[in-house]
């Protein structure tokens, strides 16, 4: 029950945030449409053996800021990569270490690199990545290691 409760306000606090409606109408639809999702999930057997369906851990929180200022740093440096093309790009193709463990945190983990502008996961093998940067700028900053430190692995733990 606790679980169903957490995501029937996960999904209904997401749907607030994405329509940004408060009138009655809306938000009475806002609510039953919610409690459709939230009774199909249900149905499906989804929500109890799920154990982080609308469990948003600390580290997670964490991670999610982190990954957004890279988004907005690498984004500044795509920019300064068109302004000026001739000097800033300079396409590397390397490997980075994989330590996740979970199938979970290492697609978490290639999604964030494709996610940060100038960089793309290509292939994902056991213990390492492929990875295509733009610049030797950014290759430096995944081969670092800083964000595969700060992606979670899972199975989180309850407390984190």
């Amino acid at each position: 029950m606790k679980h169903t409760i957490r995501l029937a306000t996960l999904l209904f606090g997401l749907w607030l945030g994405l329509s940004g409606h408060l009138e009655a109408l809306l938000l009475f639809l806002g609510a039953l449409s919610t409690i459709l999702v939230v009774t199909i999930a249900q149905r499906m057997d989804t929500i109890d053996r799920e154990r982080h369906a609308a469990h948003v851990p600390l580290r997670l929180l964490r991670f999610w800021i982190y990954l957004i200022g890279q988004v907005i740093v690498a984004n500044l440096r795509v920019i300064r990569c068109i302004i000026l093309p001739g000097r800033t790009i300079s396409p590397q193709l390397f490997t980075v270490p994989l330590p996740q463990k979970s199938d979970l945190g290492r697609v978490i983990y290639a999604n964030s690199i494709t996610l940060t502008p100038g960089t793309l996961t290509l292939r994902i093998n056991k213990d390492c990545i492929l990875v295509h940067a733009l610049t030797r700028e950014a290759a430096g900053k995944l081969q670092s290691g800083n964000m595969a430190r700060i992606v979670p692995d899972f199975p989180l733990d309850e407390d984190a």
